[in-house]
């Protein structure tokens, strides 16, 4: 169970700082995730989002805020919240010289009520390289082995870290399978990721983050909603602005009409969720 009061939000993330040196990943950052839901977390490379999750999976401590992880402290209430909590981190962590089945059959005897590990090896198609040393997998395969290993302990909250990296079409359908279904049976998903498709069609909430701080958030619709257009018109009692805006420059002119009284009108306009990573975070290479 979540602790009291919290049962709306499987993470809490309020004013959450982190520096490596001079180098500032987090910058005050916060942030709520649904419990139940998908929370997806975009940014580009050098945003944050690795030690975002590190700091949530209590592999690193904040230097300032707060962070609640099922209503729990990851850091102080790691024994509490290690057999509720799945984590795949993006390198995978795995032993280089154990054998896939015999790590997963280890890794659920640690749990009291663990998943069927043959369902885990059916699901993810792990039985062609069953027997076959983790060193000697591919970036793929290794991919579906450490995502059976987080959901082998039947966790109410499951942390996604890249987890279609490396993977062909047919294994990623059956990954973003998976994180539905899960979704369907009420545990919570942190998906970190760099597919746009993969988040427009899995998340709930959608985080977008660069420079250690949240720039937009909001469902994929409410992201990608209609934009502003324009007739270059201007009367005594009404102004056009023309040309797209960004999700932050739409809601400080909604802010601002709702301060004077004023009507926003937004003309349709067709966006992805690729346009408005674009718009945020810029076009550079990084």
């Amino acid at each position: 169970m979540l602790a009291a009061g919290t049962d709306h939000w499987c993470l809490e993330l309020e004013g959450v700082t982190k520096s490596f040196g001079d180098t500032r990943a987090l910058r005050s950052l916060s942030l709520k995730a649904s419990q139940g839901a998908v929370t997806a977390i975009l940014g580009p490379n050098g945003a944050g989002k690795t030690t975002l999750m590190e700091i949530c999976e209590g592999l690193q401590a904040a230097d300032g805020g707060t962070v609640r992880v099922l209503g729990l402290d990851p850091r102080r209430d790691a024994a509490r919240l290690r057999p509720r909590v799945g984590v795949m981190v993006q390198d995978g962590g795995l032993p280089i010289m154990a054998r896939p089945l015999e790590l997963l059959r280890h890794v659920a005897r640690m749990y009291a009520a663990p998943r069927d590990v043959e369902e885990l090896v059916d699901l993810l198609g792990l039985d062609a390289f069953a027997r076959t040393s983790v060193r000697r997998l591919s970036g793929g395969q290794r991919q579906r082995l450490a995502l059976a290993i987080a959901l082998v302990g039947r966790p109410d909250l499951v942390f996604l870290d890249e987890p279609s990296a490396g993977l062909d079409p047919q294994a990623r359908l059956v990954v973003w399978d998976l994180v539905e279904t899960l979704r369907a049976d009420g545990v919570s998903v942190i998906l970190s990721t760099h597919l746009m498709d993969e988040a427009a069609r899995l998340a709930d909430h959608v985080a977008i983050i660069d420079h250690g701080a949240v720039l937009a958030q909001g469902t994929v619709a409410e992201l990608t909603g209609p934009v502003a257009g324009a007739r270059a018109t201007r009367t005594p009692d009404a102004a056009r602005l023309r040309g797209p805006l960004t999700p932050a420059a739409r809601a400080d002119l909604a802010e601002l009409a709702d301060t004077h009284g004023l009507t926003l009108e937004l003309e349709d306009g067709v966006r992805t969720l690729e346009d408005v990573f674009l718009d945020l975070t810029g076009r550079s290479l990084r």
